[in-house]
């Protein structure tokens, strides 16, 4: 891995989504609705977790908190987007860069690993529903989620030092709507090959182990559930993890979909496709799927609701 020299670069400039002057209207109509969807959900989320005490549980200590890491994901990088559909110069200053990629990775990071210690917390309530209040105190949930903002601060400084040390003395376009590892690595005029192995290295060590603790989890939680001989015994456990399932499936397959797809069909333009849902779609779904079907997000929701009324 070669020692950078920045001096020939102070600033990138992104190419954005698209380069056809006519979809830029529609596609800022679309990405503001996005945006403020998940403004509204996520922090309407972390509101009703905080205040409502019926939803102090470990389970919903993890939601607010996975609500929390999918607002700031939308706020690093919706805003600079949306700037960017109308900005006649679309750059960004080196710094700007660094720091958005550091943020981004940091909280996708934190997304993937709060998904492995709520598929821990589905298992303990499905395997040993007699030790759940035991197993999943307070102070354990808060360790738990401590270990995951620590991990995501080291897994982010390493993917930004192995970045911002290359050169970028050939050009300074960024095929893409944000400053993000692999259209970085494309423009670096650097042998890339060992910032590649550290990639691959460190993805495997975080998203693929915690893909395959998710999938264990899920496996020790379907051997309990067949063994449960009531039709309504059945669908209260898949209920518990149906709204969790729903969201690893869609974090997992856009996340392996970008970066694990055969380098002989990697398109950029795909890329930037899997990355509005991995960065801007997944962060608006969250909310919505664990709001519209679980009934004491509802129930919550709704007597906030009728105390805002009548107190107005």
């Amino acid at each position: 891995m070669e020692e950078g020299n920045h001096s020939e670069v102070t600033e990138f400039i992104l190419s954005g989504l698209t380069d056809h002057p006519e979809l830029q209207v529609p596609l800022f109509g679309v990405f503001l609705l996005i945006y403020g969807v998940t403004l509204v959900g996520n922090g309407g989320m972390i509101l009703l977790i905080t205040i409502d005490p019926r939803l102090q549980t470990p389970m919903y200590f993890f939601l607010r908190n996975l609500s929390f890491c999918d607002l700031c994901i939308s706020l690093i990088i919706s805003p600079p987007m949306l700037l960017n559909f109308y900005a006649e110069r679309k750059s960004i200053s080196f710094t700007a860069c660094a720091v958005q990629m550091h943020l981004s990775f940091f909280f996708e990071d934190v997304e993937c690993l709060l998904l492995v210690v709520m598929a821990y917390d589905r298992y303990v309530a499905i395997c040993n529903p007699l030790l759940y209040t035991v197993t999943m105190s307070r102070q354990l949930c808060k360790q738990l989620v401590a270990g995951v903002y620590a991990l995501g601060v080291v897994d982010s400084i390493i993917y930004m030092c192995c970045t911002f040390r290359l050169s970028f003395c050939s050009s300074n376009i960024i095929n893409h709507f944000f400053c993000d590892f692999l259209p970085l690595l494309a423009i670096s005029c650097s042998d890339t090959h060992m910032n590649e192995i550290v990639m691959f290295a460190f993805m495997s060590c975080i998203r693929v182990s915690s893909f395959v603790t998710i999938l264990l989890s899920y496996v020790y939680i379907i051997f309990t559930i067949l063994q449960i001989h009531s039709a309504e015994g059945w669908y209260k456990a898949f209920s518990t993890c149906s709204f969790h399932l729903t969201s690893v499936v869609l974090y997992f397959g856009i996340l392996f979909f970008m970066y694990l797809c055969p380098t002989s069909s990697y398109s950029m333009d795909r890329f930037k496709v899997a990355s509005v849902f991995y960065t801007l779609v997944i962060p608006m779904l969250n909310p919505l799927t664990y709001s519209l079907r679980n009934t004491e997000v509802k129930d919550a929701l709704r007597k906030a609701m009728n105390k805002l009324l009548t107190s107005s």
